[in-house]
């Protein structure tokens, strides 16, 4: 159950919000229809995160009306993933917007503080992994997660991945980015005992195939607990690293009770 829909009933049980006022709250159109685009505005109440805008092929103008949509309705943080550094300039005009140039990102509103159980973890093979690492730590930041970098600790100087063994064992999830022949992954696999999501990258040289000859071997990992998600895709590995580092939610609305710190 989503944070804010757990709270809306809460607050029916404590008298503070009345049956009918919690009806017409869950009543209200489930998205906004602006022509180009149909805003989902229940997306937090069924999935816990509010929808978020891929800004690839959107023209600045449409972000803008798309963001219009998300602050009449209440959301008040806004991430624009894919985002080119011309179009952010252009909708900062519209809305404060902080654009985080490596991870071709733009965040309107203010990052929250993290709640989540524990620590992210984005490890990159190399210096060229870092823009799918920045977009995979921005995602998870801004859904509420801390975040922590180890940027060029791959395998071709494994000292370098060993000399973060404490980071990599306090981790709750850890994100593995890299390209070439992506053996970061099963290397990490195989030292935590938390889940590791890993990106393949588009980094390489030809028989990299752009990505695919480490997706494959990601794929093939002898590591158990590793899971993989699609070339560059650093946005869908935040998302579910966040999503694993607040489960203590969902297990203390199933069984009533409170995680203590």
């Amino acid at each position: 159950m989503s944070d804010s829909l757990n709270h809306l009933l809460e607050s029916v049980r404590n008298g503070t919000v009345s049956v009918e006022e919690a009806a017409l709250e869950l009543k209200k159109k489930p998205f906004e229809d602006i022509g180009y685009a149909k805003v989902d505005l229940h997306r937090k109440l069924r999935q816990g995160a509010a929808e978020v805008i891929y800004g690839a092929g959107k023209t600045p103008e449409q972000i803008v009306g798309i963001a219009d949509a998300m602050k009449r309705n209440g959301q008040t943080v806004i991430l624009i993933t894919r985002l080119s550094e011309a179009s952010a300039m252009q909708i900062q005009k519209q809305h404060p917007l902080q654009y985080y140039k490596d991870a071709r990102c733009g965040v309107i509103g203010t990052i929250p503080e993290p709640d989540g159980i524990g620590t992210i973890v984005v490890a990159t093979g190399g210096t060229s992994d870092i823009p799918v690492a920045e977009e995979a730590a921005i995602t998870a930041s801004v859904l509420g997660s801390r975040v922590v970098r180890l940027y060029d600790v791959g395998v071709a100087g494994l000292h370098r991945t060993l000399a973060h063994l404490d980071d990599l064992m306090g981790a709750s999830v850890i994100i593995a980015v890299a390209g070439m022949e992506g053996a970061l992954a099963s290397v990490i696999g195989g030292l935590a005992d938390c889940p590791v999501i890993a990106v393949p990258t588009s980094v390489g040289y030809g028989a990299s195939f752009g990505g695919l000859a480490a997706l494959l071997s990601m794929l093939n990992s002898c590591a158990s607990g590793v899971s993989v998600v699609n070339i560059d895709n650093g946005f869908g590995a935040g998302f579910l690293a966040n999503r694993i580092n607040h489960l203590h939610r969902k297990a203390e609305t199933t069984c009533g009770c409170e995680t203590k710190p």
